[in-house]
């Protein structure tokens, strides 16, 4: 099992992150922290491989503390500009991946980390084509793709509902309007954030874990 670290300082993103992850084969949470201090704490005492690292923390800056940690690093935060992508690059993370995104975003860099690990689990010197496979590995499912078996027709009520939307809405709204399941609906609306032409965002209510909501973006 891959031990997992994940640092955000919002107790509810964190906790969003640690469901996605317990849901990848291979991988475990084994601890959770929300700022600088606590995430060194934990990295000591729990020995990561892996750190889920938001760039935003109270105390310090991620990137200061990715440099400390001395553990596999990706990163997860609002932060797009090109500036601090190429920061986090040269800090050492792995990967970088923009809040807030689909579960399927994540399972993909954690899939592909892992056969990145796979791939470089040995001791013996290795060949230039060997280093090469590994880091070609590391972002080639950078991608994701449209779930198999999608419907044509169900894909286009999805995504003229949305389209018409000037709020955004989630997966149970788009369900009860179509006449659709929840799982369903979410499934498509996950795939058009995929794709880039919806907005995933999340929804906070009085209580409970928050939810997805979507907005069309393409166009706007």
């Amino acid at each position: 099992m891959i031990r997992t670290l994940i640092v955000d300082d919002d107790f509810r993103v964190a906790g969003v992150h640690a469901g996605f992850v317990a849901e990848v084969a291979g991988f475990e949470v084994v601890g959770v922290a929300h700022n600088g201090a606590e995430a060194r704490a934990k990295a000591r005492e729990l020995r990561p491989d892996l750190v889920l690292l938001d760039i935003y923390l109270p105390d310090q800056s991620g990137l200061a503390l990715l440099a400390e940690l001395n553990t596999d690093a990706i990163i997860l935060s609002a932060a797009s500009d090109a500036r601090t992508v190429r920061a986090a690059m040269r800090a050492g993370a792995l990967n970088y991946l923009v809040k807030p995104f689909a579960k399927g975003q994540l399972a993909e860099r954690l899939t592909a980390y892992a056969r990145y690990r796979e791939l470089l689990g040995t001791d013996a010197p290795l060949r230039q084509q060997d280093l090469d496979r590994a880091i070609q590995t590391l972002y080639d499912r950078n991608r994701t793709t449209s779930p198999k078996g999608q419907s044509p027709a169900t894909a286009k009520l999805v995504t003229e509902r949305l389209r018409d939307s000037d709020v955004p809405l989630s997966a149970a709204e788009v369900a009860t309007e179509l006449g659709i399941a929840r799982a369903t609906a979410q499934r498509y609306l996950a795939a058009l954030a995929d794709a880039g032409n919806a907005e995933m965002r999340l929804r906070y209510g009085v209580t409970g874990r928050p939810e997805h909501e979507y907005l069309w973006t393409t166009g706007r």
